[in-house]
């Protein structure tokens, strides 16, 4: 990504998954950031009403500089329509309809340059979804949902019975094998884990390794790198599925000495030249869903790629 690239994740999942609940969340939790969020209708996601400052046509003025959109059918036309703020958020999210195909949003997206997918996440109920996942009817929608994840954010657990809540789990793990699965409680998830721009507070704050952040079942972790690497091929192991991370974000630098941003959610990663900035150094911070983080592990990737 560039600097002037818009991130853009999708948020998926079937009806009373949480889409609703997380979007709330997260604009709760912007710390500083200016996030846009577009959705089909807003009677489909009620933002709170103590995060609003005004209402204006199909626009809601969020506090902390946020904003809600409705898009209706003409997603492009919203797109377009944000493109020309004065202020453009730095971060756009955009709801899927209950019964919408995350994905098929993303490839829309990726029409336009100026927009880069960041990473889709899809919320499942943990009472209804190994069912639902089976019914006739609305096994492909549930199916095609969670297959376009990177991260599963698998909801209301404390609902769900210990024998049921193991079903799904097994049921999740062989439906979508290369997704990362986050358990969650009322859609509480560290914005870090989903947004990339949500991250850079984490080098602020100057983390080491071994530091619990934003919440008690995830933790990050800063990994200095002193040396060039080839930062594609990190990218590529960082997001294997067997190191177990839901998150990186770091600059490296390459044998040819320039620097690269380098990103990785579930599955998906990407690298692109960096900011130019002579402060620049080799960290990677990386989030994991299940403490503690295999520091050891991810130095010696790390330290393989040299």
């Amino acid at each position: 990504m560039t600097a002037q690239t818009l991130p853009v994740t999708v948020i998926g999942g079937y009806l009373g998954a949480g889409k609703t609940t997380l979007i709330n969340h997260l604009l709760r939790h912007a710390d500083g950031l200016r996030l846009a969020v577009l959705v089909n209708d807003f009677g489909e996601l009620p933002i709170d009403a103590d995060l609003i400052e005004s209402r204006n046509d199909n626009v809601i003025s969020i506090t902390g500089g946020c904003m809600c959109c409705a898009y209706g059918s003409d997603l492009m036309a919203a797109l377009a329509d944000l493109d020309r703020l004065e202020m453009p958020p730095d971060h756009l999210l955009i709801e899927a309809s209950g019964v919408g195909l995350p994905d098929a949003i993303a490839q829309s997206v990726r029409l336009i340059p100026r927009y880069a997918i960041d990473g889709i996440a899809v919320l499942a109920d943990a009472e209804t979804v190994h069912k639902l996942g089976k019914d006739q009817y609305l096994q492909d929608t549930i199916e095609r949902q969670l297959d376009a994840a990177d991260v599963i954010i698998l909801n209301k657990v404390d609902l769900a019975s210990d024998e049921g809540l193991e079903k799904t789990r097994r049921w999740l793990s062989g439906r979508a094998p290369d997704s990362r699965i986050i358990e969650a409680v009322s859609a509480n998830i560290p914005l870090s884990v989903l947004l990339g721009s949500g991250m850079e507070h984490v080098f602020d704050e100057g983390q080491g390794e071994g530091h619990n952040h934003d919440h008690a079942t995830h933790e990050a972790a800063v990994f200095t790198l002193d040396r060039p690497v080839e930062p594609e091929m990190l990218a590529k192991r960082l997001a294997a599925r067997e190191v177990g991370l839901v998150r990186t974000k770091g600059f490296v630098q390459a044998p040819d000495g320039g620097f690269y941003t380098l990103q990785t959610v579930g599955r998906r990663w990407s690298v692109s030249e960096a900011p130019s900035s002579s402060a620049l150094q080799g960290r990677i911070v990386c989030i994991t869903h299940r403490p503690p983080i295999d520091a050891e592990k991810i130095t010696l990737i790390i330290n393989s790629e040299c």
